[in-house]
């Protein structure tokens, strides 16, 4: 039971997250649910490993960007699906509105998701509030290592968002 209550603790306290980081590796609104999924069930396959190691954001951010590497992996051997892309809106949603409030950030998703796979985990990481010192430990780098990483990505995040549309 005491497995339970902390898993529903952790998945109500890192949810948001959990969703940001599977956004940040797939584009696609529904598989990116899915891999939210799939990272909960590898939340709640690890928690009884948890040895308390890290602070639990980081065992969470490294669950999940580790089920997001596999996702990408998996999807870049199988061929693409057809599916329906378009969503039909709710009564009362107002599509302009909205496009208009996610417009930012939906071409920063975009440009992050194209950065190169270390300087999307970096990034990723750092938009999730972790410190230099735990992403240099997570990813198995210096903290110089990740500064250089991070400044190398924000230069190329700055010209990918240049080149958006």
């Amino acid at each position: 039971m005491a497995i339970r209550h902390d898993f529903d603790l952790i998945a109500r306290d890192h949810g948001a997250m959990i969703r940001r980081i599977a956004a940040s590796y797939e584009a696609n609104p529904h598989l990116a649910e899915e891999l939210v999924q799939e990272i909960h069930f590898a939340l709640w396959r690890a928690l009884p490993a948890f040895r308390g190691d890290a602070s639990v954001r980081t065992f969470v951010a490294r669950i999940a960007t580790n089920r997001a590497i596999t996702h990408v992996a998996r999807a870049l051997k199988s061929p693409p699906s057809l599916e329906l892309n378009e969503q039909i809106p709710a009564p009362g949603d107002d599509p302009e509105r909205k496009a208009i409030a996610l417009s930012d950030q939906a071409h920063l998703m975009a440009a992050v998701r194209r950065l190169p796979l270390s300087h999307r985990q970096a990034v990723t990481l750092a938009l999730e509030g972790l410190a230099p010192k735990e992403i240099a430990d997570f990813l198995g780098l210096t903290p110089n290592a990740v500064a250089v990483r991070l400044s190398r990505a924000k230069d190329l995040l700055r010209n990918l968002i240049g080149a958006t549309p």
